[in-house]
């Protein structure tokens, strides 16, 4: 969470550098615990689980119009999210409540808006406290993705049988490292293999191929997120007839795949146009359609 920690006579330089990160502090407002507030005026305590080992969950929606996407589904996530890290989930209507809230209170209509609760204060190590858990929701602008993207394989893999596996965890240092790393390269997302060496997921998002024309993804037993737009394109992969499989994948396939795609709640479905080097048709025919169905099919999930 960003906070101005400057005096008042030091207040317009702070918020220059608010703006930037998440707009102005002196204006943009969040939902603390059940309360609505200036970003600049929430405190969370040092002494915050989510802070201090990571031990929180969240999930990151969008807006259009007004409109909150997918909310049940990402709800439904948020709930499995909390029963495997064993934190008391919020209700639905407390969840979608305070999302609108804050959409409304920053005349965001159109956001990327994040729901963060951790299990609150806790000992300096590993074990719980009996505090309260911290519930946060902030929000910006949505991104501006390129119309196509590149990407570049982790020289780090992803564990596809861990405790937290599939679990929409804060602790995310891993993808921060790899994202770095795939910037580096002139990359806008990093490509990940788990440890039996098969295509996992990206740091912020969840991968499609097409193989000799077949539409394939990782399986969620290859150790990926269960993405809601993931779930809404196979969805609508199914109501147009084109098949789509969920099958392990050997990460040699990112050398041989004719087009690819990622899916992700702020990308939608997103054509890659470049991986490690190699040029892809982007989008490409199977991707194209593929967009067109899951357009088709996301105008029933908006609130």
């Amino acid at each position: 969470m960003l906070v101005c920690l400057k005096s008042d006579s030091d207040k317009d330089l702070a918020c220059t550098k608010c703006i930037e990160m998440a707009g102005c502090c002196m204006y943009s407002m969040v939902w603390l615990n059940g309360s609505l507030m200036p970003l600049h005026e929430a405190r969370i305590s040092p002494l915050d689980h989510g802070l201090l080992v990571g031990d929180g969950v969240f999930e990151t929606l969008v807006a259009r119009n007004g409109q909150l996407f997918a909310v049940h589904e990402h709800w439904e996530r948020l709930v499995h999210s909390c029963n495997v890290m064993g934190l008391k989930p919020v209700p639905e209507e407390e969840f979608t409540a305070a999302m609108v809230a804050v959409l409304e209170a920053n005349h965001l209509p159109n956001a990327r808006v994040r729901f963060t609760l951790t299990s609150g204060d806790g000992p300096l190590g590993s074990d719980r406290g009996d505090s309260p858990g911290t519930m946060l929701v902030t929000s910006s602008s949505l991104n501006t993705w390129p119309s196509t993207e590149r990407v570049s394989l982790s020289s780090w893999p992803r564990l596809e049988n861990g405790a937290l596996t599939g679990v929409k965890t804060t602790s995310y240092g891993d993808n921060v490292r790899a994202l770095a790393l795939a910037k580096s390269r002139g990359c806008g997302e990093a490509l990940l293999a788990n440890t039996r060496g098969e295509l996992c997921e990206g740091t912020g998002s969840n991968v499609f191929l097409v193989l000799n024309g077949k539409l394939v993804t990782p399986p969620l037993s290859s150790g990926c997120l269960a993405g809601v737009t993931r779930k809404l394109v196979i969805m609508a992969c199914a109501q147009m007839g084109l098949p789509c499989f969920e099958e392990a994948i050997p990460v040699s396939a990112l050398a041989e795949c004719e087009e690819a795609f990622l899916t992700s709640s702020t990308r939608d479905v997103h054509p890659i146009a470049e991986i490690d080097g190699r040029a892809l048709s982007a989008p490409g025919p199977v991707t194209s359609q593929v967009q067109t169905a899951f357009q088709h099919i996301a105008g029933h999930y908006f609130t």
